[in-house]
This record gives structure tokens, C-alpha cells and sequence, in this order.
């Protein structure tokens, strides 16, 4: 037997299971490279699908928001620094948060973002459990913004309710967080955000609600408004005073909470006793013409419409005197239609008054009409009527200038000249009798035509030209004589301020309604210039004043003798009453009233400016 050994049988297929391990490892690392290349390719096609849909979003340019300024009202202010009036497309007033009361931004983020200053512009927890509310109730809403989502939505997206919507809003949020600091987003939202009954932002709201600036309000006040982003109109302090208080104690107790406030400050905000302002405060009938004119004025100086440009008007308005004026005019064209039963026409009788403070020529008062809600029409400034009489003073000033005296003697015998037509002209004094040799003062007093008449044939017209152009009246004139008798049609705010000069002893300034105009800009632009002009001597202003006097002492202007300081004045009354005139000023103001019918038609026999003018002067100036 041989002796030759066999190998054994165990090692055989240890030898031959060599070869499927190298397989299996080979085939392994296919799979590997196989599921690497699967992942890239699927990678790929999600950042591709990803970048289509996020172009498909058409997603604004977030840089936008760095450059916030949003249409702004214009307000307008009295003399005082009183606000009066707010012209908008959108109510609102944007104010730093340093104009703000500190507690104001804290409010708001304890109430809609709790997390504001720690999420990068999303809170996903919120966002999460909103949708699942969302999934619950099988309804889309806004649960889940931030105030940053809440800024991206007001002023980059629409307000449709739509997931598509909300995911354009998440990714905006992120990028708004990244570019801006926690400190701007709060002041844009502040300022942005719709806080009912008409008010956008903080300081609009803080006027409608409480009648205040934003820097002004109390604890309990700010809680108030900070309840109100969630629903404006559910919690209208305004209209849902319950409800209004109820999200306040929640704002309060998240403000409490999140250690912006004491639990003492809280209680103390929720006992404070609100006064909320029913409603937005009308303008007020009374201020309606003098407005009307301001804004003529400031749309002139702006360059554009007001509702949108953001200015502070401050205006030369005093609402004392404004409101009396108001009120002296109405009472006197009452007491004139009962006193007349009205023009063939039906025309109702109007009136117009204005007041200025002649040291300053700022316009205190101005009244263009009976109501302005009735007719924007304003007849203290747009309406040129016959003057009358209240012309003559000029033709006096001239006289002394050219050399006469108060005392100088001039004729007031009949006076007859040929007409334009080729006839003979002979006006009548008003009570149809002459007095012969009277002096100056006699005959401007009791408003002598034939005097007048005489007394501008010797001084010339020329003369009486350039006076009154130097007073500001800048109307055609007549050249004839006629103009002595106030034949010319001038509006009264111009008539108002050529006699500031009188009391201004020779000088003439400009009238003003507005003050000054902060624009959105902060520039300041001035109101007037606030030039003045000399038009005639003291000394002549002196003798002006002095047959003024007399007009109100003795004269035809005798029903305002009891005016405390009055100082001087005329009345003036037009062919056929059609226009009734008197302008006097004391130490202070100058003032100038006129009645008359919008169609031109007679106001009655008995409408004279002295009967019918004088008293709604004399009215107006007695506190």
C-alpha cells in the first residue's frame, strides 16, 4: 500500500471559497457607487425641482424693505401746535422708536412674537403648531407668523390665504432677518401694521384711539393697542370695549410673563381707567375755509398732493378766534334774512370774515361763507366783490401824502363830470343831500361821495395807483373817477390786509395762514418772508387813523363805538346793497367782514355796511 498521504478533505473548501468573497466584496462596492450616484442624481433633481419652484414663487427683492418709506398723512397743526386735520390715502405717521414710549415694542412682542429677538426670522414651533390647528379644522389661516413674516407679508406679498402664500412669506421672513437688525424690523412693523377705525401704525392709532402721540401713552393704553394686530375690528376698543379688555389682560400677563413688567405693573395698567375717543374727530365745520385755503397754498409749495407726502403744516390758525367767527357770521346772516325776505332769486345771503394780527400779518381767522359743508366756495378769498366805500381811505392816505390835512377843507357840493357815454355823471351822497365846505375828516367820516369825488379829481389817479399797489392790492384798477367810490372789485382777504397798513402806522405785510411746513424730509420751509414794505408816512398813517376814528365815533360806523380798543374803521356798501363792507382794527387785529348774494343780486334796502356789516364785526371782536 502506498504510503502517500492525502490531503484532507476540510482543506479543499477553504481553498475554493476564496473566490466568492472577492465577488461578493466587488459586487458590494457596485451597490455602494451605484446608490452614491442614485443620491447625487436625486439630490440634483430636488435642488433643481427646489430652485424651479422657488422661481416659480417670483419672490420680490427683500432689499426693498431697507429703503421704508410708505405713504404717510400729512398733518396740519393751529397756532398752538394743535393737531386740526389729517390728509391720507393711508392714516398714517411714521415715528422713530425713540419717539415711542420704550413698553410700546415690548407689547407687541411679548403679544404677537414671543420670540422675536431669538428666531432668525421663523419660529418653527409656532409654524408647526399652527399647522397642525390648521390640519385639525381643515382651514387655512394665519396662525404662526412672526413679526417679520407679518412685515414680509404688509409690505412685499398679497394678502390671499394660501400655503403657496405662507411658504413665499417664510422664506422672505429668513431673508428680511438676515438683512435687517431686530431694532429696524420692529420700527418698520410699528409703523406698518393696520390697528383699526382707519389707523396704520402706532402713532396714528395712539391720535385715533386716545387723542395722544405714541411717546405720550400709558401701560394700559399701549396694552390696549397691542391686542388689537390679531383681529382690529373683534377687539375694537371702539366698538368691543369687552373684548378689548380681555386681549388687553392677555397682553398684559405675556408682558408680565416674559419680564417686561412687574405683576404689580400689570394689575395697575388693567385697573387704569380708559377714556378711548368714540370716534375719529370730523373736521370741524368751523375751520373748513381757512383749511380749504392752506392747502391750496401747501399743495403749491409741495409740488403734489398732500395725502401721500408726509408734511407737517403749521398754520397761523387760532381756534378761539376761528370758532367765533364762525359763529359771529352765522348769527349775523341769520339776523340779515329775517330782516330781509331774500333776493327775486331765492339767493340766500352769504358773508365772509377775516381777521389777521396786523403786527405779524398772520391770518388768525378766516371764514369764506355760511357753511362749508353746504359750499367750498370760499368768498374770503376766492370771491372779488365791489368794495364801495371802503376804497376811500386810500384816496385820503394819497391826499395827505400830496401835502393836505385832516382839517383841509373840501367841497361836497353836487358833482357832475361827463361819462364814458357822453353823458352827464352826478353821483349822490347815500342820504341824497350835500353840506357843502367840510373838512377831511367830516367827509370820510360820514362817507361823503361828492367829496370823495373832488378830493381824487385834485390828487389824480396815478397817485392813488401806486398807494394801493404798495398795499398789496393788486387788482385792476379803474382810471377814472369812479374808483373814488370803490368802483373795483377786490377779494376781501386783499382788502383785509391793505388796511393793516393804517393800523400798522404806514407799513405793509403780506397776510399768512401758514407758519411754517416740516416735510417728510425734515426740511423747514417758511410760510412768509415776512417783508415788510413802507407805503406811506407814520405821520400819514396817523392822519388816516385819526378819520378812521371818527367813522366809528360819529360816523357811518357808529355800531362798533363800544368795541373795547377800537381804533379805526369804514363801512362801504355797493350800488344797489349788493355788497355790505366794514373793516376796522384795534391794537391787535384788523378785521374785515362782507355780506352779499352769490348770484349779485341786492341784499334788501336795509343792508348797508353799517347796518348790516358793523354788527357782525363788532360781534366777533367783544369776547
Amino acid at each position: 500500500m502506498s504510503s502517500t498521504k492525502r490531503q484532507p478533505a476540510s482543506k479543499q473548501p477553504v481553498k475554493t471559497a476564496r473566490r466568492p468573497a472577492v465577488r461578493r466584496k466587488i459586487y458590494g462596492e457596485h451597490h455602494i457607487f451605484i446608490f452614491i450616484i442614485a443620491t447625487a442624481l436625486c439630490l440634483t433633481g430636488f435642488i433643481a425641482t427646489l430652485l424651479m419652484g422657488l422661481i416659480s414663487l417670483h419672490l420680490p427683492n427683500v432689499s426693498n424693505v431697507t429703503h421704508y418709506k410708505p405713504a404717510q398723512a400729512t398733518l396740519i397743526y393751529d397756532r398752538h401746535g394743535t393737531l386740526i386735520d389729517r390728509m391720507y390715502i393711508e392714516n398714517r405717521t411714521v415715528v422713530p422708536l425713540t419717539a415711542m414710549n420704550p413698553l410700546i415694542p415690548k407689547a407687541f412682542v411679548a403679544a404677537e412674537d414671543g420670540r422675536f429677538y431669538e428666531h432668525p426670522g421663523l419660529d418653527f414651533i409656532s409654524l408647526l403648531r399652527a399647522l397642525i390647528n390648521n390640519l385639525k379644522k381643515g382651514a387655512r389661516g394665519q396662525g404662526g407668523s412672526t413679526i417679520t413674516q407679518q412685515v414680509a407679508k404688509s409690505l412685499l406679498l398679497t394678502p390671499e390665504k394660501t400655503y403657496i402664500r405662507k411658504i413665499r412669506e417664510a422664506i422672505l421672513a429668513w431673508r428680511i432677518d438676515n438683512l435687517l437688525s431686530k431694532d429696524e424690523i420692529i420700527y418698520i412693523y410699528l409703523n406698518q401694521i393696520y390697528l383699526g377705525a382707519g389707523a396704520y401704525g402706532i402713532e396714528a392709532a395712539a391720535q385715533t384711539y386716545f387723542g395722544k402721540s405714541a411717546h405720550d401713552l400709558s401701560l394700559g393704553e399701549i396694552s390696549i393697542l397691542a391686542g388689537l394686530p390679531q383681529s382690529p375690528s373683534r377687539y375694537s376698543p371702539i366698538r368691543h370695549f369687552g373684548r378689548a379688555v380681555a386681549r388687553q389682560k392677555y397682553v398684559l400677563n405675556r408682558m408680565a410673563a416674559d419680564g417686561y413688567i412687574s405683576q404689580n405693573q400689570a394689575r395697575a395698567a388693567f385697573d387704569q381707567q380708559l377714556v378711548i375717543r368714540k370716534k375719529r374727530s370730523p373736521k370741524k365745520e368751523e375751520y373748513g375755509y381757512y383749511l380749504n385755503t392752506v392747502k391750496k397754498q401747501a399743495r403749491e409749495v409741495l409740488g403734489g398732493a398732500l395725502q401721500h407726502a408726509g408734511a407737517k403744516i403749521y398754520t397761523n390758525l387760532d381756534p378761539v378766534l376761528q370758532r367765533r367767527a364762525a359763529a359771529a357770521v352765522t348769527n349775523g346772516l341769520l339776523k340779515l334774512t329775517r330782516g330781509n325776505k331774500g333776493s327775486r332769486s331765492g339767493d340766500h345771503p352769504q358773508g365772509a370774515l377775516v381777521c389777521l394780527e396786523h403786527k405779524t400779518g398772520k391770518v388768525r381767522a378766516l371764514v369764506g361763507g355760511e357753511s362749508y359743508k353746504k359750499s367750498q366756495f370760499n368768498r374770503a378769498v376766492q370771491a372779488k366783490r365791489q368794495v364801495g366805500s371802503t376804497f376811500k381811505p386810500f384816496v385820503y392816505a394819497s391826499a395827505l401824502v400830496d401835502g393836505w390835512t385832516t382839517d383841509s377843507i373840501i367841497s361836497d357840493a353836487a358833482f357832475s363830470i361827463p361819462g364814458k357815454d357822453g353823458k352827464m355823471w352826478t353821483p349822490k351822497n347815500y342820504s341824497g343831500r350835500y353840506h357843502g365846505d367840510v373838512s377831511l375828516t367830516t367827509a370820510l367820516s360820514h362817507s361823503y361821495n361828492a367829496a370823495s369825488l373832488r378830493l381824487m379829481q385834485q390828487v389824480g389817479y396815478k397817485k392813488v395807483d401806486t398807494l394801493v399797489r404798495s398795499a398789496g392790492i393788486t387788482a385792476p384798477l379803474q382810471n377814472d373817477l369812479s374808483l373814488a367810490l370803490g368802483a373795483v372789485d377786490i377779494s376781501l382777504l386783499d382788502m383785509t390786509a391793505a388796511y393793516g397798513s393804517f393800523a400798522r402806522r404806514g407799513t405793509y405785510q403780506a397776510p399768512t395762514l401758514i407758519d411754517y411746513i416740516v416735510t417728510s424730509n425734515g426740511q423747514k420751509i417758511m410760510g412768509s418772508t415776512g417783508e415788510v414794505t413802507r407805503v406811506y408816512p407814520a405821520s400819514v398813517a396817523a392822519g388816516v387813523e385819526k378819520m378812521l376814528h371818527a367813522v366809528v365815533v360819529e360816523g357811518s360806523g357808529r355800531k362798533t363805538a363800544d368795541v373795547v380798543g377800537v381804533r379805526g374803521g369804514k363801512t362801504g356798501t355797493s350800488n344797489e346793497n349788493r355788497d355790505a363792507w366794514f373793516i376796522g382794527f384795534t391794537e391787535r387785529y384788523t378785521t374785515g367782514v362782507w355780506l352779499g348774494n352769490d348770484k349779485n343780486e341786492s341784499l334788501g334796502t336795509k343792508a348797508t355796511g353799517g347796518s348790516a356789516a358793523a354788527p357782525i364785526w363788532a360781534d366777533f371782536m367783544t369776547p
